[in-house]
């Protein structure tokens, strides 16, 4: 059976199987498809990640969902010279909560302006990211074999020489005229800009507010945590740091940014030993977590002891213990703002790439000791517009 640590995470491997089978005419005139039980047994997976990938087919054209009846196959959605296919490119999608939500969200905007949606993700592990990038080029083939219209794109991060494919992956899509929305992050290493549309939240905000909310609780040793090799929206959110620092006249401690994996132990000790700074700003919510557990197990208290802030407010950031002070990630406005992006390059592919940044949200819970330093707690959010 999949691994209860991320139950859906083989949704994308299951709708291509099924997939293929479809386009390959395996269910006949008919085209009944098996039942959700026996695809349970056949792949060895739980229910509710059979529904998602027969959805995702759903969302495609490719089968139709009948109630009291069940799936059954069709033809894929005609597509000429004006197609009405888009894509997402989102390699790792099972493994990354803020994306599924955006996708989620964009598939639904798909399905209201009559387009279908072709879902490409990768559930590969981390330990082999060469496959999960060359199955990511491999699905660009296929987006321009069935010549979609338009291409949502989140770039990979945490592998060697993600710049250049993330770029050949980009070009390849553009040079066969097919428009490419960036969804996050961008191509380019900060503070460079790529000439492609991009949207998504204003990381140097975000940075911002988590590091003046740390000052005005009276942190002023503060450090930043991070993977190495991550998105350009990690060095952003370092800058909006260092800038919150200098507005604050604070002159932030020698090696104050931190980068390793959490699975290292000496870098582990780095981070618990005994200089430690008052407070630790995350690359994202993950990392602050992985670092809470460790602080704990060292037997040091958070926020007491010292105070950690994360960032995307996924689910587990109220699940933790502290609960995360953390940076919203608007993803229903994200996605609204990247379908009206790509709808304005669908109508004029001449006008210029634009980057849309979102204002970031800070939601303040226990991990950064507001409430441990104030009786009334301190404002629950605050908006910084970018």
């Amino acid at each position: 059976m999949e691994s209860p640590k991320n139950p859906s995470v083989r949704f994308p491997e299951i709708a291509g199987q099924l997939r293929d089978e479809v386009l390959s005419g395996r269910y006949g005139v008919e085209g009944r498809m098996p039942s959700e039980a026996q695809l349970v047994r056949r792949f060895g997976v739980s229910r509710p990640t059979v529904a998602r990938a027969l959805r995702v087919l759903a969302d495609e054209g490719l089968v139709e969902r009948r109630a009291g009846s069940g799936t059954f196959a069709r033809k894929a959605p005609k597509e000429g010279p004006a197609s009405k296919l888009l894509a997402l490119l989102v390699p790792g999608l099972g493994n990354t909560e803020i994306f599924q939500h955006i996708c989620g969200e964009i598939a639904s905007l798909a399905r209201m302006h009559d387009y279908g949606l072709v879902w490409g993700g990768s559930d590969q592990p981390q330990g082999d990211p060469d496959l999960s990038l060359r199955q990511a080029e491999q699905l660009c083939r296929q987006f321009i074999e069935r010549k979609v219209a338009g291409v949502f794109f989140a770039p990979r991060e945490l592998v060697k020489g993600k710049e250049e494919a993330n770029r050949a992956m980009a070009e390849m899509l553009r040079e066969s005229g097919i428009p490419v929305v960036l969804l996050d992050r961008d191509l380019a290493a900060f503070p460079s800009r790529s000439d492609f549309d991009l949207v998504g939240i204003d990381n140097v905000a975000g940075g911002f507010l988590l590091a003046e909310h740390l000052l005005k609780l009276g942190c002023t040793r503060i450090h930043f945590v991070a993977r190495p090799l991550s998105a350009p929206t990690v060095e952003a959110r370092i800058a909006g740091v260092r800038e919150a620092l200098a507005r604050w006249k604070v002159k932030p401690d020698p090696n104050w940014i931190h980068i390793g994996e959490m699975e290292d132990r000496k870098f582990l000790r780095s981070l618990t030993g005994p200089l430690r700074p008052e407070a630790y700003v995350c690359a994202n919510d993950h990392t602050a977590a992985l670092l809470s557990r460790e602080l704990h197990r060292c037997h040091i208290r958070v926020p007491n002891e010292v105070r950690v802030v994360g960032f995307d407010d996924v689910k587990f950031a109220t699940l933790v213990s502290p609960a995360l002070t953390t940076i919203q990630q608007p993803c229903r406005e994200i996605a609204l703002t990247a379908f009206r992006t790509m709808m304005d390059r669908l109508s004029d592919a001449s006008h210029p790439a634009c980057h849309l940044s979102l204002a970031p949200r800070l939601v303040v819970r226990d991990s950064c000791g507001a409430y441990v330093r104030h009786e009334k707690p301190a404002a629950s959010e605050y908006s910084f517009a970018s």
